[in-house]
């Protein structure tokens, strides 16, 4: 291997699918870029821990945030963590989101769910309480209804409006027709199960292991590599 190693830091959940996506991120990237050392560790639910990782990684690592907003997990968690066991700020990557390739990934989710073409799409996010991370998802939307030429609401799951419910009855009461869900996470957890009560006709699977989502995480590395 050549590098420092790769830390992927993901949100974590108590979902047992969850772990296995993320897992399956990382065999993704090894699959791209084989010589990129690649390891794996959690904010919270599972292990191991920031803390445990980067322990385990050493010194010469970049830690590359699996998570699609900025929010409290990558400015506080992630970066105390990071200080803590004396890793520099240059060394820590921003969030995977808003990025082109994502709109490469949700578009490939809405073919395999049979989303037709035209369908206007709720773009449903987990949610934060930081503003800046609600203004990322609604810029990822932008971007998304750009290249597909349709109408994109931003909306989410957890934490701030509309929630995707409420974004799917709006899409239909302004077109009259169907509304496609779109999940913009990374894997399956409460978040996504309650996308399924959204009153969608077709709600796609999680971004996971899409080749994508993983050439991003490398060019994040990269990008943080060269800079740091």
């Amino acid at each position: 291997m050549s590098g420092p190693a790769l830390l992927a830091v993901a949100h974590g959940s108590s979902h047992p699918a969850a772990a296995a996506a993320v897992t399956a991120l990382a065999a993704q990237v090894v699959r791209l870029a084989p010589v990129i050392d690649i390891r794996l560790a959690f904010v919270q639910h599972a292990e191991p821990s920031v803390a445990d990782g980067l322990a385990a990684a050493g010194r010469d690592v970049v830690v590359i945030p699996l998570l699609l907003s900025t929010g409290y997990h990558l400015s506080t968690d992630i970066a105390k963590a990071a200080s803590d066991a004396g890793l520099p700020p240059s060394r820590i990557a921003g969030p995977l989101g808003p990025d082109p390739l994502l709109v490469t990934a949700i578009v490939a989710r809405l073919a395999e769910a049979g989303v037709p073409a035209g369908t206007p799409i709720v773009l449903a996010a987990a949610g934060s309480s930081d503003p800046a991370a609600a203004a990322e998802v609604s810029r990822q939307a932008e971007w998304l209804a750009d290249s597909l030429s349709v109408p994109v609401l931003a909306a989410f799951a957890a934490a701030g409006g509309p929630t995707p419910a409420q974004a799917v009855a709006e899409l239909r009461s302004r077109t009259a027709g169907p509304v496609a869900v779109a999940s913009y996470l990374l894997a399956p957890g409460q978040f996504h199960d309650r996308l399924a009560q959204s009153g969608a006709d077709w709600v796609t699977a999680p971004l996971g292991a899409n080749p994508a989502v993983a050439g991003l995480v490398i060019d994040r590395y990269r990008a943080t590599t060269r800079s740091s």
